[in-house]
């Protein structure tokens, strides 16, 4: 598996905005794929990657990518920046992405990016509010990769962790009257486990091995 790539993605249906679903990888001729969306309802999805400069970095990706789903011929679209991303992603549901929103593109033309297990795949979820002009919406890889953390960074350059702290900042703030608490969202994408690295997923199966093994020795249950 290559573990210089890294991306996650999550599906959703136009009822369920807060449950996200996972179609199962299947194995065809020794290589992994998605099983079908045609087969599973009426969903898209959308997501990013992950860029890793070295086999043993485990934090401080970055996000190589970003990808969405066509809803009429579910091929994936490259996305050219965060901005453009973020808009698409704060109306997902509403309206949903289809290949001719992009230039000189239709559905007619390969897909500009597959979904395998050769890249680890990020789990996105759709409506979240584009950030607010003069913030800054920042991702963190944990490095264990067990799940991300989302934070925001003010106009000021105080770096902010919770819906209380962006509440706090905006009252003590004259000029960002026109912005509410609901403009802001720290829901973070979903960690695939199934497209982690191997070199990752050993760490963390020994550091679980580990910690068992200390509690045995203590003589705890």
């Amino acid at each position: 598996m290559e573990s210089a790539l890294s991306k996650e993605i999550i599906e959703w249906s136009r009822e369920d905005l807060h449950g996200a679903r996972m179609q199962p990888m299947e194995k065809t001729k020794g290589k992994k794929r998605r099983s079908d969306p045609r087969s599973h309802g009426n969903r898209r999805e959308l997501g990013f990657t992950f860029f890793f400069p070295e086999k043993s970095a485990l934090v401080r990706s970055s996000i190589g990518a970003y990808a969405v789903q066509c809803e009429a011929c579910l091929k994936w679209r490259l996305i050219d920046t965060e901005e453009e991303y973020e808009e698409i992603r704060s109306r997902f549901i509403e309206e949903p992405f289809v290949c001719s929103k992009k230039a000189d593109v239709s559905c007619e033309d390969p897909t500009d990016i597959e979904y395998d297990a050769t890249r680890t795949w990020a789990a996105d979820k759709p409506n979240v509010p584009k950030t607010p002009k003069g913030f800054q919406r920042d991702l963190v890889l944990r490095k264990d990769f067990s799940k991300m953390d989302a934070y925001y960074i003010t106009p000021t350059g105080k770096k902010v962790r919770a819906l209380s702290e962006i509440a706090a900042y905006l009252s003590s703030n004259p000029d960002c009257k026109d912005l509410s608490p609901s403009d802001f969202n720290f829901m973070v994408p979903k960690i695939m486990a199934d497209t982690i690295p191997a070199h990752i997923e050993r760490k963390v199966s020994t550091s679980g091995s580990n910690k068992k093994r200390k509690k045995s020795e203590n003589g705890d249950e």
